[in-house]
């Protein structure tokens, strides 16, 4: 088993929520709870609104707990994040290297790797256009192409892996699972769960907000699946 690298123990994360008659706050999450090791491939499962977004921003940093505590090393999160910073008139040579200066490469290294993105991303020539001349899949295209030049320790997931066409998917799918083969800790959501059984090895399962189930991947299915087709049947 590697090292602990965060450990979360009955977080919850509230958001202001306007009502018909006065105010109050919204729990996205209520209580979860889970470790997390080096080298592991957590992915999240979960109905959508079970809080599993609001789950990796907040391993980010983005967000911070109203509750429970977070327990954490040194290490570096990075959210997967597609069109993070384009700017629509900006090129999409210019666009790569401002977002890489968010996700925090230095400058000189994203212009090193200017011709890798170009190459990974398929865009040929419109690498050199604006990108308000783009369509949606190009956009992230560029954006999973500039992401997946981070090198954190920990790298967050979210719903990256429907990008561009097939056979896109299929391309930034190998890459990560490249990354997974060298070690990379990875945390990961998606619907679809195809791609989370090839991915990752252990699972989370969020429901409402709770952590229900943690532990290996075919157990966490198997009660997973059992639970919908209970909720599915009725009484």
């Amino acid at each position: 088993m590697g090292e602990v690298l965060v450990q979360l123990q009955n977080v919850g994360v509230a958001f202001s929520a306007q009502r018909r008659v006065g105010s109050g706050r919204f729990w996205a999450l209520e209580d979860v709870s889970f470790t997390l090791r080096q080298g592991e491939r957590l992915g999240v499962i979960g109905r959508n609104g079970a809080g599993k977004s609001t789950l990796l921003r907040t391993l980010a940093g983005i967000l911070q707990p109203d509750r429970g505590t977070i327990r954490r090393t040194e290490a570096s999160f990075q959210l997967l994040s597609l069109a993070l910073g384009f700017v629509p008139h900006l090129s999409g040579r210019e666009n790569a290297i401002l977002s890489g200066l968010m996700i925090g490469l230095r400058q000189r290294d994203i212009v090193a790797r200017l011709p890798a993105i170009q190459e990974f991303s398929e865009l040929g020539d419109f690498f050199d256009q604006p990108i308000a001349t783009y369509s949606s899949g190009m956009v992230m295209r560029l954006g999973f192409s500039v992401a997946i030049q981070a090198e954190p320790d920990v790298l967050l997931i979210d719903e990256v892996l429907a990008v561009g066409d097939a056979e896109f998917q299929e391309k930034s799918g190998h890459a990560l699972r490249e990354r997974m083969r060298q070690g990379q800790t990875v945390v990961l959501v998606s619907h679809s769960e195809t791609q989370v059984a090839s991915l990752c090895d252990r699972l989370l399962w969020v429901e409402h907000g709770r952590s229900v189930l943690e532990g290996d991947r075919d157990s966490v299915f198997e009660a997973y699946h059992r639970d919908l087709h209970h909720e599915t049947a009725g009484p």
